[in-house]
């Protein structure tokens, strides 16, 4: 390997520790350049490195790390910012000051939303400068989420995972007992079978729907049949189908379960309540193309509260969990060391959709 030259103010044993501890994970969603920076506060945390001495130049590390050259400048940028790291005229950067310790989280997200980039955004605030996230996105797939878990390139203080799969979740408790138990958060749903003591920040998803439905029921007569759309092989809990019947079955209400949106023939005196995004759009564009009047010939409750959906055809009724409290409960659980499981509060959001 072609040997490293750097300042003569460097001490190459620091500089060669400092450059092994650094790991770059490119199954990450987390941005290369912050994952850079956080590996070197963490080498000044573990004393690899101290205040005065030098790091690598932008092009040395680049080359070390088969990383570009913006990356590491961009990192590099970012610790000059928070005043980690200085720089000086022909002998370039070096550790500025001592960082205090941050704790670093992984997250895990089944798949990329507007609802979960709330939980993360949440969670990332109110944990602030005291913790540095990794984000890594495995698409409901069991088999995904273990590799990913089995090639972490170093270790976390807490996993924090939305266990969500399409298919396998019988294999889910022996997936997550790959993480520490005590180091371990689930959010949105508990995993049956999964031993240990560790936080669940949740949702109940058959009472929160029973519920919800019911705050509502007044509004929900008017229409002949409630139509909840369930996607085949999608990973949401088969619990808000059961809320759905025994709300439908408690106030006598006609109800079908729909599979497939794309199917599905529209007709007058119909409300549906509809779990994805996609399939909103599909029986938005099919209600359209028929002209029928949403809120009054048809009904359209939409799962999960985001911007948009208050700013669409007037308004499009929601039924959600609270996702800001639910990344604030989850920071709480990781700076108070909770080990309870909290439900988080589901609301309705009535708009001119029913």
């Amino acid at each position: 390997m072609e040997t490293l030259f750097f300042t003569p103010n460097t001490r190459t044993a620091n500089t060669a520790d400092l450059i092994k501890s650094i790991k770059i994970n490119d199954l990450s969603s987390t941005p290369k350049y912050i994952q850079l920076a956080d590996a070197i506060v963490e080498a000044i945390k573990n004393k690899i490195v101290a205040v005065g001495d030098a790091l690598p130049s932008i092009n040395d590390l680049s080359y070390y790390l088969q990383i570009a050259r913006d990356t590491v400048e961009k990192g590099y940028r970012k610790l000059r910012k928070e005043e980690v790291i200085a720089s000086s005229p022909g002998k370039g950067y070096f550790v500025a000051k001592e960082q205090a310790f941050r704790l670093r989280i992984a997250v895990f997200l089944n798949k990329l939303s507007a609802h979960k980039k709330i939980v993360y955004d949440a969670l990332a605030k109110e944990l602030g400068d005291q913790a540095s996230l990794d984000l890594f996105v495995y698409n409901s797939d069991i088999t995904h989420l273990r590799n990913l878990l089995q090639g972490l390139t170093q270790s976390y203080d807490h996993y924090v995972v939305f266990p969500y799969f399409k298919e396998g979740r019988d294999k889910a408790p022996e997936v997550l007992s790959i993480i520490p138990t005590d180091k371990l958060l689930l959010l949105g749903r508990d995993v049956e079978g999964l031993t240990g003591d560790f936080p669940v920040v949740c949702e109940n998803y058959e009472k929160d729907i029973f519920e919800a439905l019911e705050s509502i029921r007044e509004t929900l007569s008017k229409y002949q049949v409630l139509k909840l759309v369930f996607p085949d092989n999608s990973d949401y809990p088969k619990a808000i189908i059961k809320g759905f019947y025994k709300f439908c079955q408690e106030y006598a209400f006609e109800h079908i379960l729909v599979d497939n949106a794309r199917r599905e023939s529209i007709k007058k005196g119909s409300c549906y309540i509809n779990l994805a995004e996609d399939d909103l759009v599909f029986l938005l564009d099919k209600i359209s193309a028929k002209g029928i009047q949403i809120g009054q010939d048809v009904g359209i409750i939409s799962y999960n509260e985001t911007p948009l959906k208050k700013f669409i055809l007037n308004g499009i009724t929601t039924l959600s969990t609270d996702f800001k409290l639910m990344g604030e409960y989850a920071a709480a659980c990781i700076t108070n060391k909770l080990k309870s499981r909290l439900e988080v509060p589901f609301y309705t959001v009535v708009r001119a959709s029913i």
